[in-house]
């Protein structure tokens, strides 16, 4: 029996996010990238699951078969998804950090200020690819630590047991309907929409 991958709703309504996130992705993209991207991937995570479950495993190889071709798509298109979830659910706040005293107090331990950290995250969305994310990580198989994590496309660069705080998504079709080209602007209009009691919330719960 096939696993079935949830659409997961975001911590406000579709109307409520138009107002929220207005400053970052302007309504119709907003509209579109939840609706539609968003949406894709787990609709796509669902149409795999079914073709895994009668996909002929004794014609794998490393060439091409339909068995790696949906383990490909499988880990890309889960990938999206849950970076999504985090996209959504960090933004639409006003960016105070204060508003999230155990992460703000991380953040410093581990970048030395919260300045550094903006500044790290910043060039870290600036680098990754035309669709890619950057990731404020917590490598917790590893060095238990926070790191700012470069992604191309939605898994290239992911770090294994890394748990992501927060996800900027810089594919392009995330701020040029609004920003064009401006790829900076965008992102410090994400850091200032920054809901830092959600964010906080989320380090307790996977990271404490």
């Amino acid at each position: 029996m096939s696993y079935e991958w949830k659409f997961n709703k975001r911590p406000y309504s579709d109307e409520e996010a138009k107002e929220l996130l207005k400053n970052v992705i302007d309504a119709e993209t907003t509209d579109w990238h939840y609706n539609t991207h968003h949406k894709g991937y787990v609709t796509f995570l669902n149409n795999i699951e079914k073709e895994l479950e009668t996909a002929d495993r004794s014609k794998a190889n490393g060439n091409f078969s339909l068995i790696g071709e949906l383990k490909r798509r499988q880990t890309w298109n889960h990938a999206g998804a849950l970076l999504h979830d985090v996209y959504w659910e960090v933004m639409g706040g006003d960016g105070d950090m204060s508003k999230g005293p155990e992460i703000k107090s991380a953040i410093e331990k581990n970048f030395g200020s919260a300045d550094s950290w903006k500044a790290d995250f910043k060039a870290t969305a600036i680098s990754a690819k035309l669709s890619g994310w950057a990731v404020l990580t917590y490598d917790a198989l590893y060095s238990q630590r926070l790191l700012n994590v470069l992604v191309d496309e939605h898994h290239y660069g992911a770090i294994w047991g890394g748990i992501p705080l927060i996800s900027c998504d810089v594919f392009e079709h995330a701020y040029y309907h609004k920003d064009g080209p401006g790829r900076a602007a965008y992102i410090d209009n994400f850091l200032g929409n920054l809901n830092w009691g959600r964010i906080n919330d989320r380090f307790k719960k996977y990271c404490k």
